[in-house]
């Protein structure tokens, strides 16, 4: 059971330490000052986590590798969503103030956004699914299971609230204020090209 969890740890880390839309979302928030807001994406952001590997636990990954027309139509509606929220964050880009260029994000809204861009990219599902085959027995002790979903949730709050508490220092806010602008404009290109992956995959799969 530890060797498990230990390779389980590993491979999910991994993952993490890679910069992706997860720490855009939460620099916008943090930096601009609305800690709050980046705390509560982070909620958003591990619930999506646990239902993953719960999903994933349950054999989703087996339906999404059996249905791949199931799994591309997730990915294709979260490719849409991130090109929306890219869209907003490049034309928030000119506003004045940093809660302009929020627009009013509210506790409940910033976690939305985290579980709907979560829940809409399957390859987490994915991941997850070939990580716990990879690094189970073929019939898990119900214990397992659940410690190896324990386990991905706390790594998921532990990266993604260290990040917000990171990102929301004084230091980090000063620099997004005076090139507030900039920073919305790199992050509404990365966004972007987080959807257009999504896309692509889609059609690439589709092709295929």
């Amino acid at each position: 059971m530890t060797a498990a969890l230990a390779t389980i740890a590993v491979l999910h880390w991994a993952v993490l330490l890679v910069p992706g839309f997860n720490f855009v979302l939460l620099g916008q928030l943090a930096a601009s000052g609305q800690r709050d807001r980046a705390f509560a994406a982070v909620a958003g952001m591990t619930a999506g986590t646990l239902s993953w590997a719960l999903l994933a636990v349950l054999g989703v990954g087996v339906v999404f590798a059996a249905h791949p027309l199931l799994r591309d139509a997730v990915q294709v509606a979260g490719g849409l969503y991130l090109l929306q929220l890219a869209w907003r964050l490049w034309a928030s880009a000119g506003s004045p103030t940093a809660q302009a260029q929020a627009e009013g994000l509210s506790r409940w809204a910033a976690a939305r956004v985290g579980f709907t861009t979560a829940m809409l990219n399957p390859k987490i599902a994915l991941f997850y699914a070939s990580v716990f085959a990879t690094a189970m027995p073929p019939q898990p002790a119900l214990a397992l299971q659940a410690a190896a979903v324990a386990l991905v949730f706390g790594n998921s709050l532990l990266w993604h609230g260290g990040l917000a508490l990171a990102l929301s220092q004084p230091a980090v806010q000063q620099a997004w204020l005076r090139h507030a602008g900039v920073f919305n404009r790199v992050s509404a290109a990365v966004v972007g090209g987080f959807g257009l992956r999504l896309l692509w995959s889609s059609w690439q799969a589709w092709r295929g």
